[in-house]
Protein backbone atom coordinates (compact mmCIF):
# COMPACT_ATOMS: atom_id res chain seq x y z
CA UNK A 1 0.00 0.00 0.00
CA UNK A 2 1.05 3.50 -0.75
CA UNK A 3 0.30 6.28 1.18
CA UNK A 4 0.80 10.20 0.24
CA UNK A 5 2.05 12.03 3.07
CA UNK A 6 0.94 16.30 2.68
CA UNK A 7 2.39 18.83 4.95
CA UNK A 8 4.35 22.29 4.83
CA UNK A 9 5.76 21.38 8.14
CA UNK A 10 8.54 18.95 7.40
CA UNK A 11 9.53 17.61 10.71
CA UNK A 12 5.85 16.18 10.82
CA UNK A 13 6.12 14.64 7.27
CA UNK A 14 9.49 13.52 8.25
CA UNK A 15 7.90 11.79 11.89
CA UNK A 16 4.98 10.11 9.80
CA UNK A 17 7.01 9.12 7.04
CA UNK A 18 8.89 7.01 9.45
CA UNK A 19 6.33 5.40 11.49
CA UNK A 20 4.38 4.25 8.51
CA UNK A 21 7.35 2.77 6.54
CA UNK A 22 8.41 1.06 9.78
CA UNK A 23 4.50 -0.22 9.52
CA UNK A 24 5.34 -1.65 5.96
CA UNK A 25 3.94 1.34 3.42
CA UNK A 26 5.30 2.78 0.63
CA UNK A 27 5.03 6.61 1.25
CA UNK A 28 4.98 9.78 -0.76
CA UNK A 29 5.77 13.05 0.58
CA UNK A 30 4.51 16.27 -0.67
CA UNK A 31 5.01 19.61 0.98
CA UNK A 32 1.79 21.89 -0.68
CA UNK A 33 -1.09 21.34 -2.11
CA UNK A 34 0.22 21.47 -5.85
CA UNK A 35 2.73 18.98 -5.21
CA UNK A 36 0.63 16.64 -4.21
CA UNK A 37 -1.60 16.92 -7.10
CA UNK A 38 0.66 16.18 -9.24
CA UNK A 39 1.46 12.90 -7.29
CA UNK A 40 -2.22 12.13 -7.20
CA UNK A 41 -2.26 12.42 -10.44
CA UNK A 42 0.77 9.65 -11.81
CA UNK A 43 1.48 7.74 -8.87
CA UNK A 44 -1.09 5.08 -7.94
CA UNK A 45 -2.11 6.54 -4.62
CA UNK A 46 -3.73 4.15 -1.95
CA UNK A 47 -4.17 6.83 1.12
CA UNK A 48 -3.77 10.75 1.50
CA UNK A 49 -2.63 12.15 4.82
CA UNK A 50 -3.39 15.83 4.14
CA UNK A 51 -2.88 18.97 5.84
CA UNK A 52 -5.65 21.69 5.92
CA UNK A 53 -3.15 24.61 6.34
CA UNK A 54 -0.64 25.26 4.26
CA UNK A 55 1.03 27.54 1.62
CA UNK A 56 0.11 27.96 -2.28
CA UNK A 57 -2.91 25.45 -2.31
CA UNK A 58 -4.94 24.62 0.79
CA UNK A 59 -6.14 20.86 2.41
CA UNK A 60 -9.70 22.02 1.46
CA UNK A 61 -9.17 23.43 -2.17
CA UNK A 62 -6.30 20.21 -2.66
CA UNK A 63 -9.30 17.56 -1.54
CA UNK A 64 -11.78 19.33 -4.02
CA UNK A 65 -9.57 19.08 -6.89
CA UNK A 66 -9.01 15.51 -5.95
CA UNK A 67 -12.47 14.28 -5.93
CA UNK A 68 -12.93 15.61 -9.30
CA UNK A 69 -11.14 12.73 -10.82
CA UNK A 70 -10.16 9.89 -7.80
CA UNK A 71 -11.67 8.34 -4.94
CA UNK A 72 -8.85 7.76 -2.86
CA UNK A 73 -9.72 7.55 0.83
CA UNK A 74 -8.12 10.72 2.40
CA UNK A 75 -7.17 12.11 6.03
CA UNK A 76 -7.48 15.79 7.05
CA UNK A 77 -5.10 16.96 9.01
CA UNK A 78 -5.59 20.51 11.19
CA UNK A 79 -4.24 22.38 13.58
CA UNK A 80 -8.13 23.89 14.33
CA UNK A 81 -10.12 22.21 16.98
CA UNK A 82 -13.19 23.92 15.17
CA UNK A 83 -16.12 21.53 14.67
CA UNK A 84 -16.63 23.62 11.19
CA UNK A 85 -13.45 22.90 10.12
CA UNK A 86 -14.24 18.72 10.29
CA UNK A 87 -17.38 19.34 8.65
CA UNK A 88 -16.34 21.85 5.43
CA UNK A 89 -13.73 18.77 5.40
CA UNK A 90 -16.15 15.96 4.82
CA UNK A 91 -18.33 18.37 2.77
CA UNK A 92 -15.03 18.74 0.17
CA UNK A 93 -14.84 14.74 0.42
CA UNK A 94 -12.69 14.04 3.22
CA UNK A 95 -13.11 10.92 4.66
CA UNK A 96 -11.61 11.35 8.20
CA UNK A 97 -10.14 13.74 10.81
CA UNK A 98 -7.12 14.13 13.11
CA UNK A 99 -6.54 17.19 15.06
CA UNK A 100 -2.83 18.26 15.72
CA UNK A 101 -0.97 17.56 17.32
CA UNK A 102 -2.29 13.64 17.08
CA UNK A 103 -1.54 10.60 18.87
CA UNK A 104 0.69 8.80 16.04
CA UNK A 105 -0.84 5.85 17.44
CA UNK A 106 -3.97 6.69 16.60
CA UNK A 107 -3.31 8.06 13.30
CA UNK A 108 -1.61 4.34 12.38
CA UNK A 109 -4.78 2.58 13.55
CA UNK A 110 -7.15 5.10 11.54
CA UNK A 111 -4.71 4.21 8.59
CA UNK A 112 -5.27 0.49 8.69
CA UNK A 113 -8.75 0.69 9.32
CA UNK A 114 -9.04 2.80 6.46
CA UNK A 115 -7.36 0.86 3.74
CA UNK A 116 -8.50 -2.25 5.21
CA UNK A 117 -12.03 -1.34 4.67
CA UNK A 118 -10.89 -0.03 0.77
CA UNK A 119 -9.28 -2.91 0.11
CA UNK A 120 -12.50 -4.94 0.97
CA UNK A 121 -10.73 -6.80 3.65
CA UNK A 122 -13.06 -6.27 5.98
CA UNK A 123 -16.29 -7.39 3.84
CA UNK A 124 -17.17 -11.05 5.57
CA UNK A 125 -20.54 -11.19 3.92
CA UNK A 126 -20.26 -13.23 0.28
CA UNK A 127 -22.47 -11.76 -1.97
CA UNK A 128 -20.77 -9.04 -3.57
CA UNK A 129 -23.96 -7.19 -5.32
CA UNK A 130 -26.70 -5.47 -3.24
CA UNK A 131 -29.27 -4.55 -5.69
CA UNK A 132 -32.36 -2.14 -5.04
CA UNK A 133 -34.46 -0.63 -6.89
CA UNK A 134 -31.60 1.28 -9.95
CA UNK A 135 -28.86 1.27 -7.07
CA UNK A 136 -26.06 -1.82 -7.55
CA UNK A 137 -23.70 -2.20 -5.43
CA UNK A 138 -20.52 -4.26 -6.37
CA UNK A 139 -18.24 -4.88 -3.23
CA UNK A 140 -15.94 -6.54 -4.87
CA UNK A 141 -14.90 -3.55 -7.27
CA UNK A 142 -16.02 -0.99 -4.59
CA UNK A 143 -18.32 1.19 -7.31
CA UNK A 144 -22.49 1.59 -7.01
CA UNK A 145 -24.14 2.65 -10.12
CA UNK A 146 -27.54 4.39 -10.22
CA UNK A 147 -29.71 4.28 -13.60
CA UNK A 148 -26.40 2.50 -15.22
CA UNK A 149 -24.19 4.78 -14.79
CA UNK A 150 -21.46 5.52 -11.74
CA UNK A 151 -21.28 7.09 -8.37
CA UNK A 152 -18.07 8.41 -7.81
CA UNK A 153 -18.19 7.77 -3.92
CA UNK A 154 -15.51 8.55 -1.39
CA UNK A 155 -14.37 5.42 0.69
CA UNK A 156 -16.44 6.55 3.73
CA UNK A 157 -19.93 6.95 1.25
CA UNK A 158 -19.18 3.78 -0.32
CA UNK A 159 -18.94 1.81 3.01
CA UNK A 160 -21.94 3.77 4.62
CA UNK A 161 -24.44 2.56 1.48
CA UNK A 162 -22.49 -0.99 1.72
CA UNK A 163 -23.26 -1.06 5.31
CA UNK A 164 -26.91 0.26 5.38
CA UNK A 165 -28.17 -1.81 2.01
CA UNK A 166 -26.96 -4.93 4.02
CA UNK A 167 -29.37 -4.17 6.93
CA UNK A 168 -32.56 -2.73 4.76
CA UNK A 169 -34.97 -1.24 7.44
CA UNK A 170 -32.44 -1.49 9.92
CA UNK A 171 -32.64 1.78 12.11
CA UNK A 172 -29.28 3.26 13.11
CA UNK A 173 -28.33 6.02 15.40
CA UNK A 174 -26.04 8.88 14.30
CA UNK A 175 -23.74 7.07 17.37
CA UNK A 176 -24.11 3.45 15.80
CA UNK A 177 -23.12 4.71 12.43
CA UNK A 178 -19.88 6.00 13.66
CA UNK A 179 -18.75 3.50 15.33
CA UNK A 180 -19.50 0.85 12.62
CA UNK A 181 -18.59 2.77 9.80
CA UNK A 182 -16.01 4.61 11.05
CA UNK A 183 -14.54 2.01 13.69
CA UNK A 184 -13.83 4.06 16.66
CA UNK A 185 -15.37 6.44 18.95
CA UNK A 186 -16.02 9.88 17.29
CA UNK A 187 -17.21 11.84 20.24
CA UNK A 188 -18.36 15.91 19.00
CA UNK A 189 -18.78 14.97 15.60
CA UNK A 190 -22.14 13.43 15.06
CA UNK A 191 -23.05 15.76 12.50
CA UNK A 192 -20.42 14.17 10.21
CA UNK A 193 -22.51 11.26 9.48
CA UNK A 194 -25.24 13.85 8.59
CA UNK A 195 -22.79 15.14 6.00
CA UNK A 196 -22.12 11.68 4.63
CA UNK A 197 -25.89 10.98 4.55
CA UNK A 198 -26.35 14.18 2.63
CA UNK A 199 -24.24 13.35 -0.08
CA UNK A 200 -25.39 10.11 -0.61
CA UNK A 201 -29.06 11.68 -1.38
CA UNK A 202 -26.78 14.04 -4.03
CA UNK A 203 -25.96 11.02 -5.61
CA UNK A 204 -27.55 8.18 -5.65
CA UNK A 205 -31.27 9.27 -4.93
CA UNK A 206 -33.38 10.91 -7.84
CA UNK A 207 -35.03 13.85 -5.64
CA UNK A 208 -32.57 14.22 -2.59
CA UNK A 209 -35.13 16.70 -1.08
CA UNK A 210 -37.55 13.63 -0.96
CA UNK A 211 -35.42 10.09 -1.08
CA UNK A 212 -36.78 6.79 -1.34
CA UNK A 213 -33.74 4.63 -0.36
CA UNK A 214 -32.11 6.81 2.22
CA UNK A 215 -34.41 7.09 5.07
CA UNK A 216 -34.29 9.45 8.20
CA UNK A 217 -36.32 7.72 10.84
CA UNK A 218 -36.59 11.43 13.25
CA UNK A 219 -34.89 11.63 16.68
CA UNK A 220 -33.45 8.45 15.92
CA UNK A 221 -31.45 8.16 13.36
CA UNK A 222 -31.03 6.96 9.28
CA UNK A 223 -32.09 3.56 7.62
CA UNK A 224 -32.19 2.17 3.73
CA UNK A 225 -35.54 1.32 2.51
CA UNK A 226 -35.77 -1.51 0.39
Amino acid sequence: MRILVVDDEKIIVKGVKFNLENEGYEVETAYDGEEALQIVRNVKIDLIILDLMMPRLDGLETCRRIREFSTVPIIMLTAKGDDTDKILGFEYGADDYLTKPFNILELKSRVRAILRRSSGLGAKDKNTRLITGDIIVDTDARSVTVHGEEAQLTAKEFDLIEMLMRNPGRVYSRENLLNIVWGYEYPGDIRTVDVHIRRLREKLEDNPADPNYIMTKWGVGYYFKA
